[in-house]
């Protein structure tokens, strides 16, 4: 019996997935969650095998909540939901330890084949991101500025073009002051911008958040 969990702030979308879950006799779906704060809490007192976590989560985001899925869960596997294409995610997330990426408009059979294939310890990956994978292995890919970005300089990307503050986002990923503004000098560079704001924009031009928040 595969244990699953599903992470996703939309009570509609979870329900969406659970639906298309039913009747399958070998998956039951272990808990809910609708933040990320809260599927770690649910995640230290459930059992769970897969985790379908939907990247943009209120509070700890979902590339936050994969980070920290590696440390203290080695074991599970981690299938990204996302409303974003597979060209905008994928590849970033993959690297970052997920096994699989899916966009929540996909069909039941892609669901369950995604989770039949990382509860067997294989990656999931659609066409469109073997191909996004093709091409980064034989040097043809357009390479994005922000797909440049490591982990952890995405984590303050993202957090910096939703508004956040250098302190504020020291204090959620337990880091000084100074270490956040020099990670942001770092994303000016890389991403060729001048400010928070036009961090912002580029974030929303490019489908990384919904909106800015200032």
């Amino acid at each position: 019996m595969l244990r699953l969990a599903i992470v996703d702030d939309h009570q509609i979308v979870r329900r969406g997935f659970r639906e298309m879950l039913d009747g399958e006799l070998d998956i039951k779906v272990e808990f809910e969650a609708a933040s990320g704060e809260e599927a770690l809490q649910q995640l230290r007192e459930n059992e769970c095998d897969i985790l379908l976590l939907d990247l943009s989560l209120p509070g700890q985001g979902g590339v936050d909540v994969l980070r920290t899925v590696r440390q203290r869960h080695p074991d599970l596997h981690v299938l990204i939901l996302s409303g974003y294409p597979e060209d905008r995610y994928a590849l970033s997330m993959i690297k970052s330890g997920a096994e699989g990426y899916l966009c929540k408009d996909c069909d039941r059979l892609d669901l369950l084949r995604a989770v039949r294939t990382v509860a067997q310890g294989r990656r999931y990956v659609s066409r469109k991101t073997a191909e996004l994978l093709a091409d980064e292995v034989s040097g043809r890919a357009s390479g994005a500025p922000h797909e440049t970005l490591s982990e952890r300089e995405m984590q303050v990307f993202l957090r910096l073009a939703r508004g956040e503050t250098v302190t504020e986002i020291g204090h959620a990923l337990h880091l000084s002051v100074k270490t956040i503004s020099t990670y942001r000098t770092r994303l000016l560079e890389k991403i060729g911008v001048n400010s928070n704001a036009e961090l912002a924009a580029y974030a929303i031009r490019n489908g990384l958040i919904a909106e800015y928040i200032s």
